[in-house]
């Protein structure tokens, strides 16, 4: 499939920074406002024109245009620019030359970043260099050289030295801390998600979070009920902001530390003009540090200041007649729907032998597995049994109710092993977890059914020479061809990855198409040089520095 005939998916998970930057809180379109039916979400609620709408739009063009004649374009933007042209072009596209971006930036070129396309800027986002936020905060600034060592930017502070009261929020609005425990409060996070989280370029498609999801995500072992950060209205009590944590151990090259994994950042689409990221941002970071944690991972589809590692999305589609009549994919010129579907065509069973859902009794050898597989990337999360337990096992549904297919209700993560018949050891294991999206406006469906890689090992990657040889390879294109009849079972419309771990080596042989979304990943108060991701760095393969899968 052509990378033209890809919809883009959401941007991913704008974990950091709702729309990308927190300086930007702009309101949304009018169409927009008026697709939550809310009208008491705030005393004060901005409802401005549009004509004031794109008389600041033009005037952020203005800015960035200006700021483009008048300074030196930074050689970090012109290396990422490069980047994304590699992976959307291939490496040997004339256009991916450092120079020749340089001058098509300086000569106004820069329409195409302000709208998404290159992922260096998108709709409605601060423009490249303006990062009043971040440039208060201990992250690597755009510009910087790669450092000669690993290390924190901050030392951790003390305890002591935190501080002690919440960061103010602006009138009308108060903290709460959410129970993700009561079914009441989990919803008020879903239906703030569903209605104001992310969406893809065209507006079309936005992730739809279930309760089940949230309580999987939120919820691992020694989670803390203080990182689950929500904004109310005061006077009626209403959810309109969220941010979340997580705690987790990270592996960063040869260094390991607890990090927090900062995720679902969401704020009303009638309160982007109240500037209430920023302080969810400083607000968490806070409770972090009451922890004595001082670093943290996140991820935008956008660029801030400054990613550690950019990945591509691609997509398998299932079921190709939905998602042509949806747009989410279009029939290549060359082809006809026929023969897409045929060309696409998945098998019917599952090939690998000893292939079966995993069970308590795997979670031992598979957390060992997990922890030697995941020691050849760069960098990847650490977990212990317990955390290998919940993460696995967790979020596989009600059992007591009958299931359809490979489907259970209330089921978000899918989870299977492979158990070598003589021996009885686990050898391989899958896994992919469910995250729709809502499809907006559309007069037939209104729910694309997506799963997402998760994490996979395998015991032929120990086995000598077996990169060499091709083993590895292929062996993983027998996984997770198995984990793609499985999600098809399970009717899932698409099946998507991200150009991490090995996914690079089974992408094409499994038929999978190049998106048009990108995905940056950030570490907080961390400096470490670049890792692979889209493309090779340093003599690492691509998707080889990365070894993190965030939900």
């Amino acid at each position: 499939m052509s990378t033209s005939s890809q919809k883009p998916p959401m941007q991913a998970t704008v974990d950091a920074t709702q729309d990308g930057n927190p300086e930007d809180n702009s309101s949304g379109s009018d169409a927009e406002r008026q697709e939550t039916g809310d009208q008491d979400v705030a005393p004060e609620a901005s409802q401005a024109s549009s004509s004031k709408r794109k008389n600041k739009k033009r005037s952020k063009v203005s800015k960035v245009l200006n700021a483009m004649r008048g300074n030196e374009i930074p050689q970090s933007i012109v290396n990422h620019v490069a980047q994304q042209v590699k992976a959307e072009q291939g490496k040997s596209s004339a256009a991916a030359d450092p120079e020749s971006i340089r001058m098509a930036l300086e000569q106004l070129k820069i329409m195409d970043v302000l709208k998404g396309k290159t992922g260096v800027g998108g709709r409605g986002k601060k423009a490249m260099g303006e990062h009043k936020f971040w440039e208060t905060q201990p992250v690597p600034q755009l510009g910087e050289e790669p450092p000669a060592e690993d290390g924190f930017i901050e030392p951790t502070k003390a305890i002591e030295d935190v501080r002690h009261e919440p960061y103010p929020l602006p009138k009308d609005f108060e903290w709460s801390i959410l129970d993700i425990d009561d079914p009441k409060q989990i919803k008020e996070v879903y239906d703030l998600l569903s209605l104001n989280y992310v969406e893809d370029d065209e507006a079309s498609f936005r992730f739809q979070y279930s309760a089940e999801f949230l309580e999987w995500a939120l919820k691992p072992p020694g989670y803390y009920k203080e990182w689950h950060l929500g904004v109310r209205v005061s006077t009626n009590k209403k959810l309109v902001a969220f941010i979340s944590g997580i705690p987790i151990t990270l592996r960063v090259r040869g260094n390991m530390f607890r990090a927090s994994e900062i995720n679902f950042l969401c704020v009303h689409k009638k309160l982007r003009s109240k500037r209430l990221a920023p302080v969810l941002i400083k607000e968490v970071t806070r409770q972090v540090h009451l922890q004595g944690i001082a670093q943290a991972i996140y991820t935008a589809g956008v660029v801030i200041p400054t990613p550690v590692s950019t990945c591509r999305y691609y997509h398998r589609t299932l079921n190709i007649p939905k998602l042509v009549d949806v747009k989410f994919t279009c029939v290549p010129r060359n082809m006809t729907l026929a023969r897409m579907i045929r060309v696409h065509k998945i098998d019917t069973t599952p090939h690998l032998p000893g292939l079966r859902e995993m069970e308590p009794k795997d979670i031992p050898e598979v957390a060992d597995l997990f922890a030697r597989y995941m020691e050849r990337f760069g960098m990847s999360q650490i977990m212990s049994v317990d955390e290998t337990r919940h993460i696995f096992l967790s979020g596989r549904g009600d059992f007591s109710q009958p299931s359809e297919g490979h489907r259970r209700p209330k089921q978000v993560l899918w989870a299977y092993v492979v158990e070598d018949p003589e021996s009885h050891r686990i050898t391989d294991f899958f896994s992919f977890y469910s995250l729709p999206s809502t499809i907006i406006n559309h007069p037939k469906y209104n729910l694309l059914q997506a799963a997402y890689l998760f994490y996979y090992s395998s015991d032929s990657a120990f086995e000598p020479g077996a990169e060499e040889s091709g083993n590895l390879k292929k062996r993983l294109v027998q996984l997770i061809g198995d984990a793609l009849i499985i999600a098809n079972h399970a009717k899932f419309d698409v099946f998507n990855a991200v150009t991490l771990m090995d996914n690079m080596c089974f992408l094409e042989d499994l038929k999978f198409g190049a998106g048009d979304g990108l995905l940056n990943f950030y570490l907080y108060n961390w400096r470490t040089a670049p890792l692979a991701g889209v493309e090779a760095v340093g003599g690492v393969e691509a998707g080889r520095g990365i070894g993190v899968v965030m939900t």
